[in-house]
């Protein structure tokens, strides 16, 4: 019986910690939800997802996305689905498809019938899934204009276009309605012929054009990490041709130029996930951290003087370490007088570390404290940073030296050029308020001039 009443113990606190962990997560992803209600998101997957056993997974996403209020243009790719209708082998010219007449009726085959599925795993009342009862609407016809892609490297495309224009008016019109709006890689020109195109451009010129808050490639090849398997979380569009040079083929080479070009022309953020991720979407667009690599047009971080507003996320970061004895507790009433003297490292809005300068001019010193950085952001370079920031600050004020009193984290003080030292290398009016309790180690670094 003994036996019995601990597991149904084990069991309620399992549960207990489930629940907590939900609560935890749905109140971090509150801010988000609250405000993406209402902004333009353009979501294009290859149509190597449609061959997916858990595509279905992803219609979920997309419908929840859809009844939080975000406003949603998918864009779908037919490479797989065409290959597999025609006879030979395509040719490819620079990535894109060489589309005689017979494989352009192939193309149009497969665009129709792809459609036709994601349209039905959209429609109304999906049972016995999460968003049983839900009314989606989709939305999908010729909002594409393209012309003729011509001739390249000495090779003519015939049938294979590029986008000239999209209809805004007519899917904003169909995003207002609520509907989802699903465009197709193929485009009509005035005179009432169809042009192949391909899913990447089709997603990059919607979003460029319709001014989207974000437009998301999901890759179905390699995943979102540089040619030493290293995630790459981060990237601005400047640095993505460097970044290119060193990435091996795959998908996120492909997106990237796109991702790149449609920052410059003022598309909000890009996201890269891979398809290999379950709710990749979800952990990408309501967590901080993403499972993907987001490209923006400039860098989302800053480190920068902290002002009042910031006295909440501070807390946030400086709290844990202080209950865990590494830093001495501040009340709010303290940060708030005090925050002036603080650097703030700021993620997207978010404050991930922070570190003070305290100066003793008479003396020539400054007290560097309360250097912290979120543990989920930490092993990224951002205390480097921080103290980068406040060496600097130091000079401008002319000051010679800094110092640091720590009970944990002297050695990482060390490797930086710090030098033990003590109590009486302290300016006179820090002595006075050293804590002998405490017994925190000094550190003092001269500072080179500027």
């Amino acid at each position: 019986m003994d036996e019995v009443n601990s597991k149904i113990g084990a069991k309620t606190r399992d549960k207990a910690l489930d629940a907590g962990a939900f609560v935890e997560w749905f109140r971090a992803a509150a801010p988000y939800i609250h405000a993406f209600r209402g902004k333009t998101f353009v979501l294009a997957f290859g149509g190597e997802a449609m061959l997916r056993e858990d595509f279905v997974d992803l219609v979920y996403d997309i419908n929840l996305l859809n009844a939080l209020g975000v406003r949603l243009v998918l864009v779908h790719g037919v490479r797989p689905q065409v290959e597999e209708r025609l006879a030979t082998a395509a040719q490819y010219v620079q990535g894109r498809r060489v589309t005689d007449g017979d494989a352009l009726e192939h193309v149009k085959d497969a665009v129709g019938s792809v459609r036709v599925d994601i349209e039905s795993l959209l429609s109304v009342g999906l049972p016995n899934t999460p968003m049983a009862g839900a009314e989606i609407r989709v939305a999908s016809g010729n909002y594409v204009t393209a012309q003729p892609a011509g001739v390249v490297a000495g090779i003519d495309l015939l049938f294979t276009g590029e986008v000239r224009k999209i209809a805004v008016a007519p899917i904003r019109d169909r995003l207002d309605a609520g509907e989802i709006v699903l465009l197709s890689p193929l485009g009509y020109s005035p005179t009432g012929e169809v042009f192949n195109l391909t899913l990447e451009e089709v997603a990059t010129q919607a979003a460029i054009a319709l001014g989207a808050d974000k437009l998301v490639f999901i890759l179905d090849h390699g995943d979102t990490v540089d040619a030493k398997g290293r995630r790459i979380n981060r990237v601005t569009a400047a640095q993505v041709p460097r970044l290119l040079r060193e990435l091996p083929e795959g998908d996120m080479k492909l997106y990237l130029p796109h991702a790149a070009h449609a920052c410059k022309k003022g598309v909000g953020k890009v996201h890269l996930i891979s398809a290999d991720v379950d709710g990749a979407v979800l952990m990408e667009l309501f967590t901080h951290a993403g499972v993907g690599t987001m490209v923006t047009r400039q860098s989302v971080e800053s480190l920068r003087p902290a002002g009042i507003d910031d006295v909440g996320g501070i807390l946030s970061v400086i709290e844990p370490l202080e209950a865990d004895g590494i830093l001495v507790r501040r009340s709010r009433e303290r940060l708030e007088q005090e925050v002036e003297q603080f650097f703030v490292d700021d993620l997207d809005g978010r404050i991930v570390g922070c570190v003070a300068l305290y100066p003793f001019a008479d003396a020539g010193a400054g007290e560097m404290a309360c250097l912290a950085v979120a543990p989920e952001f930490q092993r990224g370079g951002r205390g480097d940073a921080l103290l980068a920031t406040v060496e600097e600050a130091a000079r401008e004020l002319g000051l010679t030296q800094l110092f640091v009193l720590t009970t944990r984290t002297a050695h990482w003080f060390i490797e930086r050029g710090f030098a033990l030292g003590g109590p009486e290398d302290l300016p006179a009016p820090r002595q006075a308020m050293y804590n002998w309790q405490r017994r925190s180690k000094v550190l003092v670094k001269k500072l080179a001039a500027a």
